[in-house]
């Protein structure tokens, strides 16, 4: 399936801004179950120099910078991935017993280090929170598979807390979340990834896009989804050795699984970057001299184009500053 999405950000100042450098998570990942065809970054006013790179996470990242006095500013992300169904044959019950996982990632001197432990700690927006590692523990009892415990994680959060747009922003604190029983996306996610990692297990942030409805043929087709046509963000659960979670390629290893609509994402979502939380995936920040007041506007459109060809093989470079959507 191919999907066609458009990532509109616009910020109107109150005053001129002279000077603005900006960086920017807007493309979307190429593994083994998505597969970027075409990007396109328009920048309005246009920089002086538009530089793409990868981060140490693989991200794919967009540099810019206005010298030019401007009192509005649009960045308009335009992608076209191919999508295939997640997690086939996935097989929770017959993941690693997750204390196990968490004795391996333990920090003992000399000890080997395991790139996955550094999602295990915390972060400026998931810090330590106490009561989140009682919440955790009665999922993860002694001995139970990592999966099955992270499953039933996701589902519990997904019914405790409550989903209501606007209700939070990225200023407000994890304790607030927790305490108020409600949020949007990022807060599910930080939630999750706050509570698994007070057990000492890697969990990652997720930035990206979903349908409005879950493609038919999958096990939630034709369901309307929470956070649907927008940016979303959801969280990967490491699980090395789960059969049906690839074992090579990027990605591997990982398990995506979304607390705002308790499921497992299937093609319906797409990923653009990967972080320990939304500072590390911002879909647009940066520094400015002057603006003064701003005001954000944000629109994002996701659809499907058609069933589409066969996804090139992961590590195909994707067509840039060309979209063809017929």
């Amino acid at each position: 399936m191919r999907l066609h999405i458009e990532h509109l950000t616009r910020y109107d100042y109150s005053a001129p801004v002279s000077l603005a450098h900006h960086l920017a998570h807007l493309q979307p990942l190429s593994d083994a179950h998505q597969q970027l065809l075409a990007f396109d970054l328009a920048v309005d006013p246009a920089p002086g120099a538009l530089n793409a790179g990868t981060d140490a996470l693989g991200n794919a990242e967009h540099h810019f910078s206005l010298a030019q006095p401007h009192r509005r500013l649009s960045v308009c992300a335009t992608s076209v991935v191919q999508v295939q169904p997640r997690y086939a044959g996935l097989l929770p019950a017959a993941s690693p017993a997750w204390d196990e996982l968490a004795e391996r990632l333990r920090y003992v001197a000399r000890k080997t280090f395991e790139p996955a432990g550094e999602f295990a700690l915390p972060s400026p927006y998931v810090p330590r929170l106490a009561p989140l590692r009682a919440y955790a523990a009665e999922s993860f009892t002694p001995g139970r598979p990592l999966a099955e415990a992270a499953i039933e994680l996701m589902q519990r959060v997904h019914a405790d807390f409550e989903y209501r747009s606007r209700s939070t922003d990225i200023d407000t604190p994890l304790v607030t979340v927790w305490e108020q029983r409600r949020g949007v996306c990022q807060d599910f996610a930080h939630l999750m990834a706050g509570a698994m990692r007070m057990l000492g297990l890697p969990v990652r942030y997720v930035s990206g896009y979903l349908l409005t409805r879950a493609p038919e043929g999958e096990p939630e087709g034709g369901r309307t989804m929470t956070g649907a046509d927008a940016s979303h963000a959801w969280v990967q659960v490491w699980c090395p050795g789960t059969p049906g979670v690839p074992d090579s390629g990027p990605g591997a290893g990982w398990l995506c699984l979304d607390p705002t609509n308790d499921l497992v994402p299937g093609s319906g979502h797409v990923r653009v970057a990967v972080g320990r939380d939304f500072g590390d995936v911002t879909p647009l920040r940066g520094v400015i001299r002057g603006g003064g007041r701003h005001t954000l506007t944000v629109g994002v459109s996701t659809r499907v184009l058609d069933a589409g060809p066969p996804a090139s093989p992961d590590g195909a470079k994707p067509e840039q500053g060309l979209l063809e959507t017929s």
